[in-house]
């Protein structure tokens, strides 16, 4: 499980290792650990120009000494820029010993010299040390330009974090190195994982520095390592009760492909049983599609509430499934709301007849986020203000219903109604699965999770792993329908299992 800590936390566990060791010797690890990372992908894209940016402080010091380290330990083409009002004075002396040049740019200049421009221009790999977490949020001046002159082919890595991206990820990146790779120095810090910075981290390679935090982390991000020690593996012993029986309220004669989605994803997650509750010709097509599914009201372990269920004046097509979601909401059966049904939960919650009272995965995209807060706080909230502080709003709306939400995005999030538990963000989905049903599967994959027995954090943190993989597992590099994202699960989650 990967794991980021408050930068105050980080600062703190650097300082006090800091003092038990030699001057310099834990910026030297830094440099040693980003030169090695640095070495490899040089030699993988064919060698070429390598330019160094480093600013002032110890990141600006750590990408110098990496320069040396780089300019003796071969026959590479390195340069080495520094934009600083005064550079890293350890790391200067170590550039210019390595017989390094060091191009010298005043940090407050619009534009950068002809000399510098031309040398990022030809750049096959450029190491970013601008900035650490020490930077706040944009890049102003030469560091702006240099970041602008950097090419598209150039392959960009980053030391410890993206220079100009918000070390804390709140603020939305703009104006910013956009990394291919960063190298994080000691621990992950919430740049690295958090969505409005994630997109300009690119991978991320951690270095071992010997700094351990005591701290609590702030945001967690399963690995698909991790799933075969959460995953619902049956026992010899097991039948399909045991193994868990979901009911399903979704579908509508405006939209009955979402049943047949959510079902399917549901059966090929492994839930011991699909129970279906809606519309006739929603039903036919689900058992078409999966005869194994049973119709109709039964003994049950959890249920996935309001895929393809659209609401008129709060109202259904099929008024059964709002007394049906009304019961489940009731009682102590665990549930994923979707969809319509969010609103519904809404609606109910501000006047005060329902609660999540059983354990509750709510799993809405940025504009039912906005929806459901906006029923729940009484002011407006858009679809824009969501998607700029994420992992703000959904902590707002696990707080205020008590369930867990998981907010659909390129990068999830999936916060807890306990404030103190890190909040817990996914991305292994491609763009390619911003398509229609994708919601649903991911639903069904929840739910069978839950009837199965996870808790609601777990389910909709491995969910959206699983659902991610799967579409890359699908069509790997290309388009991908939903129907067959959910026939993908079964030999994603058998690979996660093997390996």
């Amino acid at each position: 499980m990967l794991r980021a800590y408050a930068v105050p936390d980080v600062r703190a566990a650097e300082d006090e290792v800091r003092a038990g060791l030699a001057d310099g010797e834990l910026m030297r690890r830094a440099a040693h650990g980003l030169a090695e990372v640095v070495a490899v992908r040089h030699e993988e894209r064919g060698a070429g120009t390598l330019v160094v940016l480093a600013g002032p402080g110890d990141n600006g010091g750590d990408a110098l000494h990496a320069a040396a380290l780089l300019a003796g330990g071969g026959d590479r083409d390195v340069h080495v820029v520094g934009i600083a009002g005064q550079l890293h004075a350890g790391g200067l002396e170590a550039a210019r010993a390595a017989g390094l040049t060091v191009h010298d740019v005043d940090p407050d200049a619009a534009q950068l010299p002809r000399t510098v421009h031309e040398l990022l221009s030809s750049a096959a790999l450029v190491v970013d040390g601008l900035l650490g977490i020490g930077g706040r949020a944009g890049l102003r001046g030469a560091m702006r330009a240099a970041a602008e002159a950097v090419p598209g082919t150039a392959y960009v890595v980053a030391v410890d974090l993206p220079s100009g991206a918000d070390p804390d990820g709140v603020v939305a990146a703009e104006h910013c190195v956009v990394a291919d790779e960063t190298v994080a120095l000691g621990m992950l810090k919430p740049v690295h994982l958090l969505p409005p910075t994630a997109a300009v981290v690119g991978a991320v390679t951690l270095v071992d520095i010997g700094v351990v935090v005591g701290a609590t982390p702030v945001v967690e991000r399963l690995e698909a390592a991790d799933v075969a020690g959460l995953w619902p593996v049956p026992g010899a012993g097991d039948d399909k009760y045991r193994r868990g029986v979901l009911g399903v309220v979704a579908g509508s004669a405006e939209y009955p492909g979402a049943a047949v989605l959510c079902t399917t994803a549901a059966l090929e997650t492994g839930v011991g049983m699909v129970r279906y509750l809606g519309p006739g010709r929603a039903e036919d097509l689900v058992l078409a599609a999966c005869p194994e599914v049973v119709p109709g009201e039964g003994r049950i372990q959890a249920m996935v509430v309001g895929p393809g269920v659209p609401l008129r004046d709060g109202e259904t097509s099929d008024r059964r499934q709002v007394q049906w979601f009304r019961q489940a909401l009731a009682s102590d059966v665990p549930l994923v709301v979707d969809a319509g049904a969010l609103e519904l939960l809404a609606h109910w919650q501000r006047t005060g007849h329902l609660r999540c009272e059983a354990p509750t995965l709510l799993t809405p995209h940025a504009g039912e986020l906005a929806t459901l807060l906006t029923e729940l706080g009484g002011h407006p909230v858009d679809r824009q203000q969501v998607e700029a502080d994420p992992v703000r709003h959904a902590r707002r709306a696990a707080r205020a219903t008590g369930a867990a939400v998981l907010l659909k995005g390129a990068t999830t999030v999936v916060a807890d109604p306990d404030p103190t538990v890190p909040v817990r963000t996914q991305a292994e989905a491609p763009p390619w699965l911003a398509t229609a049903g994708a919601g649903d599967v991911l639903a069904g994959i929840c739910g069978a999770l839950l009837a199965s027995g996870l808790p609601p954090r777990e389910a909709g943190s491995v969910g959206a792993l699983v659902h991610g993989l799967a579409a890359a597992h699908a069509n790997p590099g290309g388009p991908v329908r939903a129907t067959s994202v959910a026939g993908a699960v079964a030999p994603v989650v058998a690979a996660l299992l093997r390996d």
